[in-house]
């Protein structure tokens, strides 16, 4: 028996890339076709960008702990959020979930250690980027980090909310994103963490400087093997 998979949905892109890749990438896990049983809740991103635009934490945890109330409803074994920014409000959400959760920064920055990078950069949301929700982790496991200068955050907060998280990619923005990840090659990073979990479907390591860290997929890989049994 697998694990039931709840995903405490923000921004649709980023929440439909971590289904699809626990649907696609099961079948290397369960056989052709096979996933593990999977259920998501999505509020609507307005009620999050409110309580995020006027810094209420607790508001955001309050939104994810809707979410797990449902998914716990729905029979789910576990749940992961594949949204970075909100994650803000993990210690909040936490000792009051009915559910364990898989944390995204977690996963992301054993990821990076076991690569063996030893500077990236986190780039996303400006609330993400400013926040501790990355240095912690990386901190932790000994890494140093880099993050965009503040007008570098402010552009590529407008890039992820007025278009990516809309599902609008733009040539700019890539070249925009592009030239952030080169000046931040030159300071010394050796990795770039998509700390947004609609980043990946606009820039990859094909189009970047630095390796790239995928949250979302790396998440979604995380809860396929949590759902099996294997972490």
């Amino acid at each position: 028996m697998t694990r039931h998979i709840g995903i405490a949905a923000c921004s649709a892109e980023g929440a439909a890339l971590c289904y699809r890749t626990i649907c696609t990438e099961g079948a290397m896990l369960l056989g052709p076709h096979g996933h593990p049983e999977v259920s998501m809740h999505t509020p609507s991103l307005a009620n999050y960008v409110r309580c995020l635009e006027a810094g209420d934490l607790d508001g955001v945890g309050d939104l994810m702990l809707a979410s797990v109330r449902k998914l716990q409803s729905a029979g789910a074994d576990f749940v992961i959020c594949p949204d970075n920014t909100i994650h803000q409000a993990f210690a909040y959400v936490e000792p009051r979930s009915p559910l364990p959760w898989l944390h995204i920064a977690d996963v992301v920055a054993a990821e990076a250690a076991d690569r063996g990078f030893r500077r990236p950069a986190v780039m996303g949301t400006r609330w993400l980027v400013d926040s501790e929700v990355y240095p912690e982790k990386l901190t932790a496991r000994g890494l140093a980090f880099e993050r965009p200068e503040p007008g570098e955050r402010d552009e590529i907060n407008r890039i992820i909310m007025d278009e990516l998280v809309c599902g609008v990619f733009k040539p700019a923005a890539l070249s925009y994103l592009k030239g952030v990840t080169n000046r931040l090659k030159d300071a010394g990073c050796d990795a770039l963490i998509l700390g947004c979990t609609e980043l990946p479907l606009i820039i990859d390591d094909e189009a970047s400087a630095l390796p790239t860290l995928d949250s979302t997929r790396l998440l979604a890989r995380a809860a396929l093997r949590h759902a099996v049994g294997d972490s």
